[in-house]
């Protein structure tokens, strides 16, 4: 096994998503000579004052915190070149990272990225994972420089994304992959075991900010994209329809084998009767058994088996029909 050198840490991260990888250094006996996060926030309907996880992480262990609004500032610089780091290590910050900073530590500024680079560049790789119905993941270690996620990769670790798996769920999972992966990794580079390979940008996607537009379905698109577009945007911002002008967000559901020449759907192995004919439109409540059935645009169904009404909890699909007097033919449209 590899000697470990105690190291000097700047650690610059935000959200939950960056805590395991704090815990991860710190537990390793590194030295974490500051901790770098956003300004705390208003949040909620009583905008109170929220500390970002990694604050109240960092404070637990009382480390330094520090939450400048901008790090293009002379003061700021200033107090960073104190703390003389060996390594800065940044996973969700959050914020752009000026040269200088960059170019600041001996062994560089090191990224942890949720995505196996040059795929999915930018803040929302592990959404996009989901929404294009990826079956890998996984998290690059990089070697940062002054593009958005174009530093020399150091290495990479790939992980299976389960079936069905959220959004919200994969993070857990890249999360914990990032604190697993951080230590023996950055312990390699600073001996000089690992050579840091260029990244290929011909093959680089991008991905763009999430909007709660996004989450607005169109039932006429495929079934598998509108269910990978529930997973994807679960637990934010979700999905949603509208019922007869109210929104509906859409927490969970499956395509079903269907035969539509036959009226029938397969709902865990049991063939319920679908209807459906010629003139069936797209958002069309087709089955009411287990969940809602509804017809896609790929002549696919679609079952729902979590949904939320306007200014309601979340409940199960059979428990709306129950008490919302859903009937088939029922076609879910849009807000007018």
């Amino acid at each position: 096994m590899s000697n470990q050198k105690q190291l000097r840490v700047v650690f610059m991260g935000t959200p939950d998503f960056s805590v395991p990888t704090l815990e991860a250094l710190i537990k390793a006996g590194h030295s974490i000579v500051g901790v770098y996060c956003q300004p705390d926030k208003q949040k909620g309907r009583g905008k109170q004052v929220q500390m970002p996880p990694v604050k109240v992480a960092a404070l637990e262990h009382n480390l330094p915190v520090y939450q400048p609004v901008t790090l293009r500032d002379e003061q700021v610089q200033a107090e960073l070149e104190a703390l003389k780091p060996d390594v800065i290590v940044v996973i969700a910050y959050g914020k752009i990272l000026p040269p200088w900073l960059i170019r600041l530590p001996q062994y560089g500024c090191i990224n942890v990225h949720a995505s196996i680079l040059p795929n999915y560049r930018g803040a929302a790789p592990i959404h996009y994972a989901i929404l294009n119905g990826d079956t890998k993941t996984g998290v690059t270690i990089m070697h940062m420089d002054d593009g958005l996620d174009t530093g020399d990769i150091i290495d990479i670790v790939e992980a299976d994304i389960l079936p069905g798996e959220t959004t919200g769920q994969l993070f857990e999972r890249m999360a914990v992959l990032g604190g697993e992966t951080i230590v023996p990794v950055l312990t390699r580079w600073v001996n000089g075991e690992i050579v840091a390979t260029p990244q290929d940008d011909t093959m680089a996607t991008h991905t763009a900010k999430i909007t709660k537009e996004m989450g607005q379905i169109n039932w006429s698109k495929p079934a598998q994209e509108i269910v990978n577009l529930i997973r994807g945007l679960n637990p934010a911002p979700g999905c949603y329809t509208y019922l007869d002008g109210k929104r509906l967000k859409i927490w969970s559901g499956e395509v079903v084998p269907s035969d539509t020449t036959h009226c029938l759907i397969d709902i865990r192995g049991k063939h319920v009767p679908i209807a459906i004919s010629a003139t069936t439109v797209p958002g069309t409540i087709v089955s009411k058994i287990d969940g809602l059935g509804v017809f896609c645009g790929d002549g696919n169904i679609i079952l729902l088996t979590e949904v939320q009404p306007e200014n309601k909890k979340r409940i199960s699909a059979t428990d709306f029909i129950n008490g919302h007097q859903i009937k088939e033919g029922i076609v879910f449209g849009d807000s007018n």
